[in-house]
Order: C-alpha cells, then sequence, then structure tokens
C-alpha cells in the first residue's frame, strides 16, 4: 500500500477518534442533508446505486465526493466491519484527506 493510500486510512482514524465521522449509509445521507458533511468517501467496490444515490445527492448538496479504498478497508481504519460509504464532518480533516486523494489520483 502506497504512503499516500495509508495517510488516508490514518487520517480517517484520527477523524473517528475525534468523532468527526458518521458512516453507514443512512448516517451518511443524514450528515449530508443537514449540511454537516465536508467530505463523503463511497467505497470502490460499494454497488452502482450506491454510488449513484451518493454522487447525486453529493452534487445536489454540493458536498465533495472521492471514491476510495475497499468497505473492508474503511471499516478497519474506523475500527468496525465493514463501510460503504462515510462523511467527514471536519473541513480541516476533509481538506487534508483530499489533498492525498489528489495525490493518489495524479
Amino acid at each position: 500500500m502506497s504512503p499516500e493510500r495509508k495517510r488516508v486510512f490514518n487520517l480517517i482514524g484520527i477523524a473517528m477518534k475525534s468523532r468527526n465521522v458518521v458512516s453507514g449509509e443512512f448516517s451518511t445521507e443524514k450528515a449530508v442533508k443537514e449540511g454537516k458533511a465536508t467530505l463523503v468517501i463511497v467505497a470502490e467496490d460499494a454497488s452502482d446505486n450506491t454510488k449513484k444515490m451518493f454522487t447525486n445527492m453529493c452534487s445536489y448538496y454540493k458536498v465533495p465526493i472521492s471514491f476510495f479504498g475497499k468497505k473492508y478497508e474503511l471499516g478497519h481504519s474506523m475500527g468496525k466491519e465493514f463501510r460503504a460509504s462515510l462523511a467527514l464532518l471536519d473541513k480541516g480533516l476533509a481538506d487534508a484527506i483530499d489533498k492525498q486523494l489528489k495525490m493518489i489520483q495524479c
């Protein structure tokens, strides 16, 4: 695993410890609709319906969205089982993660 990918998972872990992340479809959707989400991450192996729903929702509510990692990797980084989606609630952490994601995609 590249250092950038590791850093993203570490930052998600930090966000989890500081209670600045919600995960799971229902909680992520709620955070976006309430205007609390600053970045949404959806697992690359999430279902097409899940990806489409969050893509549409995030574009409507103008929340950045990224497709990153596998369900078990996202879950593991938060000390949980599988997670197909999560929303970051802290702008600083979201920006740090977004920066790492852009480095990976280059």
